[in-house]
């Protein structure tokens, strides 16, 4: 059974509606990763895909940030009271930190992710886990790591060129630079940009249009387009009909003809 969601000192989880509303909240530090936020966003993962009432997810940042990326000195402080039982859960998982940032984990729901302000280092490693992405004018990306000696591990020399450009997944790689919004949705690294200080509205709106869908047709839909990834076409279509042809025999289906058919919204339920 998956840990319940209750947050931590450095995230918030709220519901909204049949979606789950995750929170990076550690504004002074920019949102930086710390070992609380690690075990918070592994729990709403989980948690989020074990409640049944849960259609989306929503992750953003509070005070006007996603993430910073990893705060390696709060990672290594002792001294710290909570930090023991963080430590804990950490060494009980020691891939507890990747499924948190969606390296080794991805969600069953599909994750929207609502970006103001700078997203980088591990924010945009964290950000290529989601499925859909919006972001303020004002937002900034890229993947400084070189530029301090480390390596981008989160899994961005593997997803990165798999979701945009080789070109301009190498370009923002090996430069270190950072990018602007308006140039991350040139290059397809997101798919929005909105006014600042309204990416989550406009997350919450697109939030809205999937849980008025089948959630059955919508969860096999995310899985079949992950799972067909790299395959060649005989073989990712095959594996389609696998996915796909058992949403034809839901009661939701059926539902979904009868309310066309009536001319009233459907009343999906998960059937």
């Amino acid at each position: 059974m998956a840990a319940p969601a209750h947050g931590t000192e450095h995230l918030t989880v709220r519901r909204a509606g049949a979606t789950l509303v995750i929170t990076l909240d550690r504004p002074e530090a920019r949102n930086a990763l710390s070992l609380p936020m690690l075990v918070g966003l592994h729990d709403a993962w989980l948690a989020a895909d074990a409640d049944e009432a849960v259609r989306s997810v929503v992750l953003t940042g509070a005070g006007g940030a996603f993430c910073s990326g990893m705060d390696l000195k709060a990672l290594a402080d002792r001294g710290r009271p909570a930090g023991d039982a963080y430590r804990d859960r950490l060494a009980a998982d020691p891939d507890l930190h990747w499924k948190a940032m969606l390296r080794h984990h991805r969600p069953r729901k599909p994750v929207i992710a609502a970006v103001e302000g700078p997203c980088v280092a591990g924010g945009t490693e964290i950000l290529q886990g989601t499925d859909i992405r919006v972001a303020g004018r004002g937002a900034v990306f890229g993947l400084f790591e070189v530029r301090r000696g480390l390596f981008p591990i989160g899994g961005s020399t593997v997803r990165l060129p798999r979701q945009i450009p080789r070109t301009h997944a190498l370009e923002m790689l090996l430069t270190g630079r950072p990018y602007t919004a308006a140039e991350a949705l040139r290059i397809g690294l997101i798919g929005q940009v909105v006014p600042d200080g309204t990416a989550l509205e406009r997350a919450l709106e697109t939030a809205e249009l999937i849980n008025a869908n089948a959630p059955l047709a919508v969860e096999a839909v995310k899985a079949s387009v992950y799972d067909t990834a790299g395959l060649d076409e005989p073989e990712a279509l095959a594996l389609e009909l696998e996915r796909g042809w058992p949403v034809f025999a839901t009661a939701d289906a059926k539902e979904g003809a009868r309310a066309f058919a009536e001319k009233r919204p459907p009343v999906f339920r998960r059937a």
